[in-house]
């Protein structure tokens, strides 16, 4: 196509993935972001003195997408990937058990792990096993995840141990607000689709460095510059003019909106015009972190889940620092940082073995009110083309196929931008 100015408002992985995408088909393309930070929710910052994710940001085997975005601005190897799948999971009690991916094939390579795992009894295993048999059946429901587990005879146990730890952190939501249908992708995509998929990975350098570096490819990167409008220029050729904050009008003839559903909504006050009537059909939901540093050194393992605490997952960072993560955290999300600080300390020094007799060092609380939107029942999330010409939405939100994840939030970039450039090739042709 010929090189055309585009607009991405938003510097999220959404709005950074068709930034890419765009540059590299030949496109002059202006990132805006209001703040003053990049990666939108998949962000970092200095708290207390340390660089801190905003998140223990966690991806899977199965996100290709975000793999290959990460690889693709040189940052590939600051991923960290398990070999294989294996997880920790610790009770109250002092009980360590894992489940681990053996050799076999999927969807037989967690059978003999699943044998030996020792916070489910047999009677909740084959309750487990059979829900999972039925993936594909959650994918075609209409109703809650918690509603189509309790008509599988699914018992505490089997919630406790299994559902809850693996299904609230992966969706950001308690089991009876997630859809079956987005737990059913998870099981199908994570859990059944082959041995490698669920593997945990995650970054080993603070998010905002991976933001850099693939906003350091574009043409011209505007921060803490808001966007407060979108309209058509008094060119009369089609071409758009965004409205920022100050009164500048730079005009563009195309724009990506890499936004949130409220932010989108407010930019573009009707937006019905656009085709984007259901904005205010979405849920947020918000995730906190704490992170803990102490005088123990490494504790010897990467992650391990928590069963019946607040804290889902802890990551050992590096030695002597741990991350709690709090997923689908309303309870949580507006208490003082000293509190929530005292909180997860004293869990993981009840829970992880070699902290009994540990110092706290230093601590720091970081939270995301909205970390993630889920679409309220019956909403059809919107794909990347809108009723106006020229402009297309962004967003981990939007339907790519996947819940609102880094995944997501890639796929959603990547097709936006197909979709300005195909459009492109239209007009030329």
């Amino acid at each position: 196509m010929a090189a055309r100015r585009v607009a991405v408002v938003g510097a999220g992985l959404a709005g950074l993935a068709a930034g890419l995408d765009l540059h590299d088909a030949g496109c002059e393309v202006t990132l805006y972001e209001r703040s003053r930070l990049l990666g939108g929710r998949a962000t970092s910052f200095v708290a207390g003195g340390h660089e801190v994710d905003n998140g223990q940001h966690v991806f899977l085997g199965c996100c290709t997408e975000f793999i290959d975005f990460v690889e693709r601005v040189g940052m590939g190897t600051h991923l960290h990937l398990q070999e294989r799948f294996e997880a920790v999971v610790i009770s109250r009690s002092g009980v360590i058990s894992r489940l681990r991916a053996g050799r076999l094939p999927a969807p037989l390579h967690m059978i003999a792990s699943f044998a030996g795992y020792r916070h489910l009894g047999w009677n909740s295993k084959m309750r487990v096993a059979r829900a999972l048999a039925g993936a594909a059946s959650a994918q075609r429901s209409s109703s809650s995840f918690g509603d189509w587990l309790a008509q599988r005879g699914q018992d505490e146990q089997a919630l406790r141990a299994f559902w809850r730890p693996f299904f609230v952190p992966a969706l950001n939501a308690p089991l009876d607000r997630m859809s079956a249908a987005d737990a059913g992708f998870v099981m199908s995509t994570a859990f059944l689709a082959n041995a490698g998929a669920a593997r945990f990975g995650y970054s080993t350098v603070p998010l905002a460095h991976i933001a850099a570096a693939a906003a350091a490819r574009l043409d011209f990167v505007r921060l803490e510059t808001p966007v407060t409008g979108l309209a058509l220029s008094a060119r009369g050729d089609r071409a758009l003019a965004l409205e920022l904050d100050g009164g500048e009008r730079p005009q563009f003839d195309a724009v990506v909106l890499a936004l949130p559903p409220p932010q989108l909504a407010q930019l573009l006050g009707d937006p019905a015009r656009a085709g984007l009537s259901a904005l205010d059909q979405y849920d947020s939901l918000p995730i906190v972190d704490v992170h803990l540093w102490h005088d123990r050194g490494s504790l010897g393992f990467d992650f391990a889940a928590l069963l019946d605490s607040p804290i889902q997952w802890i990551f050992e960072k590096a030695p002597g620092y741990l991350c709690a993560s709090m997923s689908a955290a309303e309870e949580y999300v507006g208490k003082p940082s000293r509190e929530l600080i005292d909180l997860c300390w004293s869990e993981a020094r009840a829970l992880l073995p070699g902290l009994l007799d540990a110092s706290l060092e230093d601590g720091a609380a970081t939270r995301t009110p909205a970390a993630t939107f889920m679409a309220r029942a019956g909403t059809t999330r919107p794909g990347a083309r809108t009723a106006l010409d020229n402009v297309v939405v962004a967003g981990s939100w939007t339907n790519t196929g996947w819940p609102d994840t880094m995944e997501s939030a890639v796929i959603s970039g990547r097709s936006a931008a197909a979709a300005i450039v195909t459009q492109g090739e239209s007009s030329v042709a």
